[in-house]
């Protein structure tokens, strides 16, 4: 399979590292307007490779079966088209969109699509997290009634042209980070959204940054409560300036008979059943192994690897796509609404979005 890669910033050279780890692939183009990052993504691929300034161009070269998008967020709904009025595979960054209209735009568009349309949602795929997800659905908590999401984490990095301290051109923080916590919401409650509150705030992190005279605008900091359909009850709790925490991320999916946690990096799952007040515990804990390589090649605690092999199966028709533009789009919309209750000091409905 011949890759095309749109976007040649920091995500782009983990996908490098990850697809030269996968069988059968060769990365053939990049594209990108600003010159040093095309550098750089041409050294870290270590072999020729065509050079491009615009997905168009790239698109109109036939020299890629697959493209990966990792352009910055406000950019998504520009480069599809041309790469899908070629014919590409896609496998697009999250969040899919920064507007719930272009994310709807671009999720309407694939239903009718004759290729792989993906959208990466990297938690999925951590070997702890698809391990955790199985149990949970496997009704090893029992009925599950609650769902907590922590993480505690560094703050956004530093990106080509600074485009992620805006939320204009991230959609926000919640959804350009958190969008992929409530697709993992959506994927272990099995249900949609009704409504849902957020209460959060810029406290810390790039307060003192100026950028052309501006200020960054970006939430470090919130509590979001997501009801579903289905009566479950989901929070995410995000710190964005809690660089010392051990575990970076902390999921606990509790039901009627058990709860179970899941640790990152650990790898850990532990199952905690219900045991009746002053009893002893029985909590027992397991240990996910994650491939070293993996491990290695990005940030991601290996997830950019293992997504990487089951979007280059659903190419060869070999495999599902597991996370579809529809799932792209659900998660953008859910990260709006968390997006509007924090600015609007209220709860928002996942109808005025129109889902």
């Amino acid at each position: 399979m011949r890759y095309g890669i749109v976007g040649t910033g920091m995500m782009a050279i983990e996908h490098i590292a990850n697809l030269a780890l996968t069988p059968g692939t060769r990365v053939t183009a990049i594209a990108d307007p600003v010159t040093s990052s095309l550098d750089r993504a041409a050294a870290a691929i270590g072999h020729d490779v065509a050079r491009f300034a615009d997905a168009e161009a790239l698109a109109a070269s036939g020299l890629c079966d697959a493209v990966v998008i990792a352009s910055p967020n406000f950019t998504h709904a520009q480069v599809l088209p041309p790469l899908m009025a070629a014919n590409l595979h896609i496998l697009c960054e999250k969040p899919l969109a920064t507007t719930i209209a272009d994310a709807r735009a671009i999720a309407d568009a694939a239903k009718a699509y004759g290729r792989v349309f993906w959208t990466a949602m990297e938690y999925r795929f951590m070997p702890p997290m698809a391990e955790y997800v199985r149990q949970i659905h496997d009704g090893r908590v029992g009925r599950l009634h609650m769902l907590a999401i922590r993480e505690h984490r560094f703050p956004f990095l530093v990106k080509v042209g600074d485009w992620n301290r805006f939320s204009a051109n991230t959609g926000g923080t919640m959804t350009e980070k958190c969008c992929h916590f409530f697709d993992l919401m959506r994927l272990i409650v099995q249900s949609e959204p009704v409504r849902v509150f957020c209460s959060g705030a810029m406290d810390v992190n790039h307060r003192d940054e100026r950028y052309d005279g501006r200020t960054p605008d970006i939430i470090d900091n919130s509590f979001t409560t997501v009801d579903f359909a289905n009566g479950v009850r989901a929070m995410l709790d995000l710190c964005m300036f809690a660089d010392g925490a051990e575990q970076q991320e902390e999921i606990a999916a509790t039901g009627d008979a058990a709860r179970l946690d899941c640790f990152i990096p650990a790898g850990a799952i532990v199952h905690s059943p219900r045991v009746g007040f002053m009893n002893p515990k029985q909590a027992t804990r397991d240990v996910i192994h994650t491939d070293g390589a993996a491990l290695a090649a990005g940030q991601h605690h290996g997830s950019t690897f293992y997504q990487h092999q089951h979007f280059a199966a659903a190419v060869r028709g070999q495999g599902p796509v597991m996370v579809t533009a529809d799932d792209g789009l659900r998660a953008v919309a859910m990260g709006l609404a968390a997006e509007m209750s924090a600015r609007d000091k209220r709860v928002v409905a996942m109808a005025e979005l129109g889902l």
